[in-house]
C-alpha cells in the first residue's frame, strides 16, 4: 500500500507512526523540531488520514506497509519512533527486521495485549454516531463529539480527522467503519518470538496506565537494551500535552539537540 507521508529536514531518516485515529499532523511539530537533524518521514498509515481504506487492519498488514515504504523511499539505517498502535507496529517490525533500522522509540505502549480501552470505545462510537448527511457545520460534529467524549483535548484530537469533501458535505478522513470492524485487533500483543537487540528507549506519560513497572520485565525480554523514561503530568497523548518534554528525551536518547521552535 503505497501510504500518504510528511517529509522534512535532511540526515539520517527517521519514520514517526501516529496512534489508532492518529494522522500524520499530530505529529508534525515533533517532526520539524527532529528535521534540524534528520530526514523525517511522517506517514499516515492505513485507513487513517490521507492514506487509502482497506477492509484489511491488523498489525502484519501494517508491518507490511512500513516495510513496502522503507523499501520505496529506498531509507538506510532508519530510526523509528511509534505512538501506540504505531509503537507496536514500530516494535513488531524492529522484532521481525532487526537490520532494517538503527534504533527504536516507543512512546506509551508495552508489548502486552489491552483489553477494550473505554476511552478508544468511547471515540469510535462518537465518530460512527455522525451522520453527515444531517450536517452544515464543524461546530455541529464538535458538539456531537462532545457528548462522549469529554477531554477538549482528545475532542480537538478526533476533529483533526474531519474535512470537507465539498463545499456542502464534510466527512471523515479515517475509515471509520474498517477500523471499528477490527478494533480488538489493535489490541493484540506483541507476539514475534525474536529478540531485538539494538538500543530503544521506552517513554511512559506519567498519568497514563499504558506502560506500568510490571511491564519493564516483559519489555526486556524482547528488547534487552531496553531504556525508561517517564513525562510527568503525561496522559497518554504524550506528544499533544508535554512537546517540549518530549523533544527533550529524544534529544538526549539521540544524542543530539532537537529543540527548534518553528
Amino acid at each position: 500500500m503505497k501510504l500518504f507521508y510528511r517529509k522534512y529536514g535532511e540526515g539520517q531518516p527517521l519514520i514517526i507512526l501516529h496512534g489508532i485515529f492518529g494522522i500524520s499532523d499530530n505529529w508534525v511539530t515533533i517532526g520539524r523540531r527532529l528535521a534540524e537533524k534528520f530526514e523525517v518521514y511522517i506517514p499516515d498509515q492505513r485507513n487513517h488520514g490521507q492514506s487509502p481504506h482497506s477492509s484489511t487492519f491488523n498489525y502484519f498488514a501494517l508491518i507490511d506497509d512500513l516495510f513496502e515504504f522503507i523499501e520505496d523511499h529506498q531509507l538506510i539505517n532508519p530510526i523509528i519512533i511509534g505512538h501506540s498502535m504505531g509503537g507496536k507496529v514500530a516494535m513488531n517490525f524492529a522484532l521481525e527486521n532487526p537490520g532494517k533500522i538503527d534504533k527504536l522509540i516507543v512512546v506509551d505502549i508495552s508489548t502486552r495485549a489491552y483489553t477494550g480501552r473505554q476511552e478508544h470505545q468511547e471515540i469510535i462510537h462518537a465518530m460512527r454516531s455522525v451522520n453527515f448527511d444531517n450536517i452544515s457545520s464543524r461546530e455541529e460534529v464538535a458538539d456531537i463529539i462532545s457528548k462522549s467524549v469529554k477531554s477538549e483535548k482528545i475532542q480537538l484530537f478526533v476533529l483533526k480527522n474531519l474535512y470537507r469533501i465539498n463545499q456542502e458535505r464534510y466527512a471523515w478522513r479515517l475509515n471509520v467503519d474498517g477500523i471499528y470492524e477490527n478494533i480488538e485487533n489493535v489490541f493484540e500483543g506483541v507476539q514475534s518470538p525474536y529478540v531485538f537487540k539494538k538500543e530503544c528507549l521506552f517513554i511512559k506519560g506519567g498519568n497514563s496506565g499504558y506502560i506500568t513497572e510490571e511491564d519493564y520485565e516483559s519489555i526486556r525480554i524482547k528488547f534487552p537494551k531496553a531504556v525508561f523514561t517517564t513525562i510527568k503530568d503525561a496522559s497518554h497523548w504524550v506528544h499533544a500535552e508535554k512537546p517540549d518534554e518530549l523533544c527533550a528525551q529524544l534529544s538526549l536518547f539521540l544524542n543530539k539537540q532537537c529543540e527548534y521552535k518553528p
